[in-house]
């Protein structure tokens, strides 16, 4: 009864040039409509630079959908499984992978791009208070954590190695 398993669909990594992921993918994405190539899909992960996701049957059609665009290096060999490329696609929200005096860059509003510590985070509200590092004098702010970006982990100075 299960027929429509007998083709299944390859998730295939190719690498670019770092900085040019999203160049690729339009190329990519013009090629694979003017002539007809059936790709289902291509990703690029913000958070993994140089490499973009292409899915498709088989190895054959990735290769006649990259050769000859600029800024592709080559096709990593092998098939990627669905599990890895989905940390890339479901995202976590930023205030999972905070803790308390961790260095994050402040992504918008009046102090963006300064570098600050975190002193306190408030998951309820989705709100971290930051010392700013580069400020004359210590100012505790508190911003939603979607204005933040991890820098540094903090170093765990204590505890049982």
């Amino acid at each position: 009864m299960e027929k429509h398993e007998e083709l299944p669909t390859k998730i295939f990594v190719v690498k670019t040039t770092t900085g040019q992921e999203k160049n690729v993918a339009r190329l990519v994405a013009a090629k694979i409509e003017m002539n007809k190539i059936p790709i289902k899909a291509v990703l690029v992960p913000e958070t993994l630079r140089g490499y973009v996701f292409m899915e498709a049957e088989g190895a054959h059609l990735i290769e006649e959908a990259i050769v000859g665009i600029k800024h592709v290096r080559s096709r990593i060999p092998g098939i990627v499984s669905f599990s890895e490329v989905e940390r890339y696609i479901v995202r976590k929200p930023v205030i999972e992978e905070l803790n308390e005096s961790d260095i994050v860059e402040v992504t918008g509003g009046p102090f963006k791009g300064m570098r600050a510590k975190i002193t306190r985070i408030d998951k309820t509200k989705a709100e971290v208070t930051l010392e700013l590092l580069e400020a004359t004098f210590t100012l505790p702010i508190t911003v939603n954590s979607d204005y933040v970006k991890l820098v540094e982990k903090a170093r765990s100075g204590s505890g049982g190695a």
